[in-house]
């Protein structure tokens, strides 16, 4: 079938590949270092107890059979391992069938973290993950051109993203209808970066040019990635523009270098193209089945997208083939923070001398800058600005936060940049204090060297301890 394949776009497959498996690499790396405190045996949601409810037609993984936390880090290691050889281009040393199954490796052991992370991996950028992983199984090797069907499902996956989430948007909240959020969304986003408070603190004219780029790139934009080039191509350099504005705003793990690549698979690149051999027919007759199958199973995305009823960052089916996305529906207008203190004192008074735990990434410290993480995920800190938000998106995990510093459990703690407790003398009571955080003003920025400024709002969890110890009753 002379229409099967592209050669003009080899460049962009080789460029989304190793860029698609350096991502793989940083998500299972944030897996191998985090997993313990988070869903270990002895964290705040145990991969066992989960299996132990949730049965493997639901959330097929490996560790319905077997889990361990020394048999996950070897599994995630691993999974690094397979990810580092693809940015090395082992696949190309392969044949194209050897290059496949390849391919399908980190698919299959991130699908099985995934399907057991629970809240910590809640996020669309998973299944983002997941589901470009698929696409890329079918993209091929040296040996053949790319597929035009993959390459068209890319750019439907990239489609589904960007317009997903200007739907979500004009369907939300009203700020984005009247050009006002980014007044406040650089501010009150989940993870700032070191750039978010100059972002900030544009001009508000500059924020209405930035809501309505954000409305062209996600809503008519997306409908010119399936014409001829060289508009296809005009459209994905546009998006590839936009998405590294966010990257530059804000920390959002590997959502924006995701559809980053996702936009460079449109560009045809000025290369001369290698021979290659004709697509052999078993692997026409795969990727046709494929494709045929994926346009059957997208039909509920497409029909959430156009529904009055959108939900955004849900999959469709438990190997996340399918999925919607979407992000900041509603824009907060209002920064909350929760912090956690705790005190060595055996009385829990105000005056208990209460010394603060400081996060990596989230706001704590006010004199500390906002650094820039992205694509690497800090999911205890991602989850800690939706606790902010309500405490039922806390309720499954923070009362086992809180017991975990009590005991200076060393996992948890390697989650946080800062205890204010030795290794050897943990706190005897922990508080957890909700804060209204905004950025400072130049003025208060030169006069105090602080990037924050914040004030107390309430109690968000009374002082605590370990069952069984403090002074008797």
């Amino acid at each position: 079938m002379g229409w099967f394949t592209e050669p003009d776009y080899w460049v962009s497959r080789l460029v989304f590949q190793r860029g698609l498996a350096a991502l793989y690499l940083v998500a299972f790396l944030g897996a191998a270092l985090q997993f313990r405190a988070l869903i270990g045996e002895r964290g705040m949601l145990p991969v066992p107890r989960f299996t132990a409810r949730v049965p493997f037609r639901r959330a097929p993984s490996v560790f319905h059979l077997r889990y361990s936390d020394r048999f996950f880090a070897g599994w995630a290691w691993t999974g690094c391992a397979v990810s580092a050889a693809l940015v090395a281009g082992a696949d190309g040393w392969l044949p194209l069938w050897g290059a496949m199954l390849l391919w399908l490796v980190p698919w299959v052991m991130y699908l099985s973290i995934v399907n057991v992370g629970q809240t910590w991996y809640g996020f669309g950028w998973e299944s983002l993950l997941l589901e470009t992983g698929f696409l890329a199984v079918f993209l091929g090797n040296d040996e053949v051109a790319p597929p035009v069907l993959v390459l068209f499902l890319l750019r439907w996956l990239l489609f589904r993203l960007e317009f997903g989430a200007g739907l979500i948007k004009m369907r939300g909240d009203e700020c984005w209808r009247r050009l006002t959020c980014l007044d406040h969304h650089h501010e009150t986003q989940p993870m700032p970066g070191p750039l978010s408070r100059f972002f900030h603190r544009l001009p508000k004219p500059v924020h209405r040019v930035e809501t309505v780029a954000n409305h062209v790139t996600q809503l008519v934009v997306p409908f010119l990635l399936f014409t001829p080039r060289p508009v296809a191509t005009a459209a994905a350099a546009l998006m590839v523009l936009t998405q590294l504005w966010l990257v530059l705003s804000g920390n959002f793990a590997w959502l924006n270098w995701l559809a980053v690549l996702l936009a460079l698979s449109v560009i045809d690149f000025p290369a001369s193209a290698p021979r290659t051999a004709p697509a052999p027919l078993w692997y026409e007759v795969v990727v046709l089945g494929v494709a045929a199958g994926l346009v059957v199973l997208g039909a509920r995305p497409v029909r959430n997208m156009l529904s009055r009823r959108q939900v955004m960052n849900r999959s469709f089916d438990p190997l996340h083939l399918v999925n919607s996305y979407g992000a900041f529906g509603s824009v907060s207008r209002v920064r909350h923070e929760v912090v956690i203190e705790g005190t060595a004192e055996g009385t829990p008074r105000e005056d208990s001398g209460w010394r603060e735990y400081e996060f990596r990434g989230k706001p704590g410290d006010v004199r500390r800058r906002p650094r820039q993480f992205a694509p690497y995920h800090l999911r205890l800190d991602w989850m800690m600005w939706f606790a902010a938000l309500s405490p039922a998106y806390a309720g499954a995990w923070f009362g086992g936060l809180l017991e975990r510093l009590l005991e200076n459990d060393p996992d948890t703690l390697r989650l946080l940049r800062r205890s204010p407790f030795p290794a050897d003398a943990p706190p005897r009571y922990v508080r957890a204090s909700l804060y209204r955080y905004r950025f400072s003003t130049r003025r208060e920025r030169r006069g105090t060297g602080a990037y924050w400024q914040r004030t107390y709002v309430r109690e968000f969890m009374p002082p605590t301890r370990l069952t069984g110890t403090g002074p008797p009753a």
